[in-house]
């Protein structure tokens, strides 16, 4: 039998107070929170006025319900509350706090209905900050978190992957890709034109394809019968594309940005698997993905993966907090940037005095630049031991066991808990914004935590 509750009489009333009286509860109740404590610690007048000298953007048409700074906000929001696009609309929507972390105040009846304005905003912010404006808002963060390092002279670097959303990319189904999207505009060219259409044997290999998508075991045979099969196809429907293209009198370069941009990758892979088909392996910048021709494979070595797809990024961390030191969608070796990180330490903080480094770091120029500069590091010794042996050990294994601990853990929160596991992006630019914005919540969550408690949130921002 379901209980019955009983109601007393000295439940508490709703209290209807004064609109000015409820926003200073709701602002009081803010500042209290999580959320209002991040937005205390950014910087908000120096970013907006660097992306309003660096934004060029013309004032016409409508205004947007977004400044400059609720903007910045809803890209902190995204990663903040790691979710998809219309997901965080709908949450803008219902938390008061949401809205007013970005400046917004909604009504009781009103709401946002076009969930696209975050990926709008998403493309207008990347194109303004693509050529320096991450670096210097970076800067801007890095001063005004340096009162809060208890060790701003000590950094550690290294390198870490964050992967771009696409399905694990073979041989056929990438030839697969290209002929399906060859085809789609060859049967749009001839229906345009009203030309009829010659025998392609598209169909014929669909099927076949299918088929071998649905075996369960793939051999070698198998796959390298598929690929020739495709790469005929595709060199057939290249050459029938060409043809229309020059009976029309159409150059390449006369095509729409999109449609040349993604031809030209199909035109590429061609010769990338036509090489690789006739047992040509190592060549630079392969394409795995027509629809992200950017993303080219990196080798990690690591054992539970050894190859990712996406942007390879050189980090840099001073007293727990991780920046952008460079950004790569090319594999790199991260030995070679340890002079520019400890560059950037330097104009961050003023010094350097130790770093914290993985072993392939510990070349012999790298070696001889330190012992110039008077940096202890996290390298094993080499040569005979000097005087002060034990104190230069105990350093050493003092700075390897916090660079591993704390750097490599703060990646595993960064994809874990602030939507870099898989990058949704779709752009190139997009994508190291979602980066960028990811890797700085973070250190907004960890910044909050260094902030003394005798230190109003006003004093700190």
């Amino acid at each position: 039998m379901t209980k019955l509750i009983e109601i007393r009489n000295n439940i508490s009333q709703l209290p209807f107070l004064s609109n000015q009286d409820q926003m200073a509860e709701y602002e009081e109740t803010f500042r209290r929170s999580e959320l209002g404590k991040i937005y205390a610690a950014i910087p908000w007048s120096e970013i907006v006025r660097t992306i309003s000298k660096l934004s060029r953007r013309r004032k016409k048409g409508p205004a947007s319900m977004f400044d400059i700074r609720g903007k910045v906000a809803l890209m902190f929001l995204k990663n903040y509350c790691n979710c998809s696009d219309q997901d965080l609309i709908n949450r803008l929507n219902s938390d008061w706090k949401l809205q007013m972390f970005c400046g917004v105040l909604l009504r009781p009846k009103e709401s946002i209905t076009n969930f696209k304005v975050v990926s709008t905003i998403r493309c207008e912010l990347a194109k303004i900050l693509e050529a320096e404006g991450y670096q210097k808002i970076q800067e801007i963060f890095a001063k005004s978190w340096k009162p809060y390092m208890i060790h701003p002279h000590i950094a550690h670097m290294d390198a870490t992957a964050y992967e771009s959303n696409l399905r694990y990319p073979t041989d056929v189904k990438l030839l697969w890709e290209c002929c399906e999207w060859m085809h789609k505009k060859l049967v749009w060219w001839y229906g345009t034109l009203g030309i009829p259409q010659p025998r392609m044997k598209f169909k014929e290999q669909k099927t076949k394809y299918l088929a071998y998508q649905k075996s369960r075991k793939k051999t070698y045979k198998m796959a390298r019968k598929r690929k020739r099969s495709l790469l005929y196809l595709l060199n057939k429907l290249l050459h029938l594309h060409e043809a229309v293209l020059t009976n029309q009198g159409i150059a390449i370069h006369d095509l729409d940005p999109s449609y040349k941009k993604r031809y030209l990758a199909v035109h590429e892979v061609y010769l990338q698997q036509e090489h690789l088909f006739e047992g040509d392996d190592k060549f630079k910048n392969r394409i795995v993905s027509i629809h992200k021709s950017y993303v080219h494979p990196i080798v990690r070595g690591k054992e539970n993966k050894p190859v990712e797809f996406g942007a390879k990024v050189h980090m840099v961390q001073i007293d727990g907090l991780n920046f952008i030191e460079h950004f790569s969608y090319e594999a790199f070796n991260e030995c070679t940037r340890l002079t520019s990180a400890i560059f950037l330490v330097r104009k961050y903080t003023g010094k350097c005095t130790h770093v914290g480094a993985d072993a392939i770091y510990a070349t012999n120029k790298n070696r001889s630049y330190c012992s110039k500069e008077n940096i202890h590091t996290s390298f094993v010794r080499k040569g005979k031991a000097g005087t002060s042996e034990d104190q230069r050990s105990q350093m050493q294994k003092l700075l390897a066991k916090d660079r591993s601990t704390r750097m490599e853990g703060s990646f595993g929160t960064e994809k874990n808990h602030y939507g870099l596991r898989r990058i949704m992006a779709r752009t190139a630019q997009t994508e190291k914004l979602c980066v960028f914005f990811g890797v700085h919540i973070a250190n907004l969550c960890r910044v909050i935590d260094k902030i003394p408690k005798n230190i109003s949130l006003q004093q700190a921002a």
